[in-house]
């Protein structure tokens, strides 16, 4: 009975399962087969990348120290460069991170392209570019909506893109997916939907993030700078200190990180931020929101800065003070929100290192490409970076950001002139109710 019972079942299968059962075997191949076909080969063993000049000059050292002169070399060469960018202005750092956003996005899918090139699927590069350009079209088209609100109010072409942008980013896209849903082959039907989930994920990634930062820029050039300075603090003091002291593992994905680095990284990572940002508040280039200026075509830096930039008094907790002799101190009241900046950056921000090491290891590749010498692929330089973009753009939104009147007005010259007086006679109103216009218009 047991067997009729089994046999019966198995006769009435569904007719979908008979028909996926037969595609599974094609030229005498079956699904089993496919799937053990479909294992990613191992890419290519990475190659000594280190320029030839450091490499005879440092020919007689171990492979340690060896390795800890070019990272510093290099270190301090990127660096130098970091701070040409920021010397040359923000339409420079918005240039370069747009640079960096391309390079990141061309490193991980070049591994994608690497990993799965022998199976030939039709499109994917095409595809993949194609929707990199999709999301940054939509992305980018925000922000000039956003921030170059009245340059775009004057062109008519602009004008037309900007009014129906959301609607040309959604055709754009859909375009592609019907690409995709065309390139389709048999036989890599499942391939080809890991590589569509690839491309995704690395544009959620990579494009979103520098979104962010590009936002986080326009607030002022310290929220771009003490973020991204003080990840940088943190790697390099977290090498230094698991180098010279680091004994015990921390964790096993990256097994030369260690708790003493981790640790260290973190306090030298608050003081650094502590100091960079009472340097950086005085000036107004850095506290002031970066703004369009219409008339002169050009980028301004230039403001009263908030009380958030104006040196106040604090008092110091009673415990503290009988350590440390003082009642209070005299600081500025965003070195406390960097305070929280450079904790995420030293608590948190190393999982995306963490991250970044678990996805090189399931593809079995040391770094994510071979562009700086002894750190790797840009990739492997910003992949702390892009998680601290978010939580510096969500920090602002959550505590620092309030209404703009700037962007109020704007769209208030965009309504027609029948709700523009209604605004302005509701908000009279308002005013004369609360007594503030009729003292104004008395002091006249």
């Amino acid at each position: 009975m047991t067997e009729l019972r089994q046999r019966t079942v198995r006769e009435d299968a569904l007719p979908e399962d008979k028909e996926l059962e037969s595609e599974a075997k094609i030229d005498g191949e079956t699904a089993s087969d496919s799937e053990s076909r479909a294992e990613p080969a191992p890419p290519p063993a990475s190659i000594d990348d280190t320029p030839e000049v450091l490499n005879r000059a440092l020919s007689n050292l171990s492979s340690r120290w060896k390795n800890w002169w070019v990272r510093g070399i290099l270190t301090l060469a990127m660096i130098a460069f970091f701070f040409i960018i920021i010397y040359l202005g923000p339409m420079v750092l918005m240039m370069i991170v747009m640079c960096v956003q391309i390079k990141c996005f061309h490193e991980i899918i070049t591994i994608g392209y690497n990993v799965y090139h022998s199976y030939d699927l039709p499109w994917f590069r095409t595809l993949s570019w194609y929707f990199l350009l999709c999301v940054n079209y939509f992305f980018y088209g925000e922000t000039v909506t956003d921030y170059f609100f009245t340059l775009v109010q004057r062109e008519e072409p602009l004008r037309i893109l900007s009014k129906y942008h959301r609607f040309i980013s959604f055709t754009l896209y859909l375009t592609g997916f019907c690409m995709f849903v065309l390139s389709l082959v048999k036989k890599h039907y499942r391939l080809q939907f890991y590589m569509f989930g690839w491309t995704h994920v690395t544009l959620l990634i990579v494009v979103t993030q520098s979104h962010l930062v590009i936002h986080n820029l326009f607030e002022g050039m310290i929220w771009f700078i003490v973020p991204i300075s003080c990840v940088i603090c943190n790697d390099i003091m977290a090498y230094m200190f698991g180098f010279f002291f680091g004994r015990t593992p921390l964790i096993k994905l990256s097994p030369k990180k260690t708790w003493e680095g981790f640790i260290g990284g973190f306090f030298a990572t608050v003081v650094f931020g502590l100091l960079l940002s009472y340097v950086m508040s005085g000036y107004r280039c850095f506290v002031c929101p970066v703004e369009y200026n219409n008339d002169t075509n050009s980028f301004t830096v230039d403001c009263e800065p908030s009380d958030l930039f104006r040196l106040q008094e604090y008092n110091i907790p009673g415990l503290i003070q009988s350590v440390i002799g003082w009642k209070t101190v005299r600081m500025y009241p965003f070195q406390i929100h960097s305070i929280a900046l450079s904790t995420f950056a030293s608590l948190i921000g190393p999982f995306g290192g963490f991250f970044a090491s678990g996805f090189k290891r399931a593809f079995k590749i040391k770094d994510f490409a071979n562009t700086i010498p002894g750190h790797g692929g840009i990739m492997d330089r910003f992949d702390c970076q892009y998680l601290m973009a978010t939580f510096v753009n969500v920090y602002i939104a959550s505590f620092i950001r309030g209404p703009n009147p700037s962007k109020l007005i704007q769209q208030f010259l965009t309504l027609r002139p029948d709700q523009q007086l209604h605004i302005f006679n509701t908000l009279k109103s308002h005013l004369t109710d609360k007594g503030i216009l009729m003292s104004t218009m008395e002091d006249e």
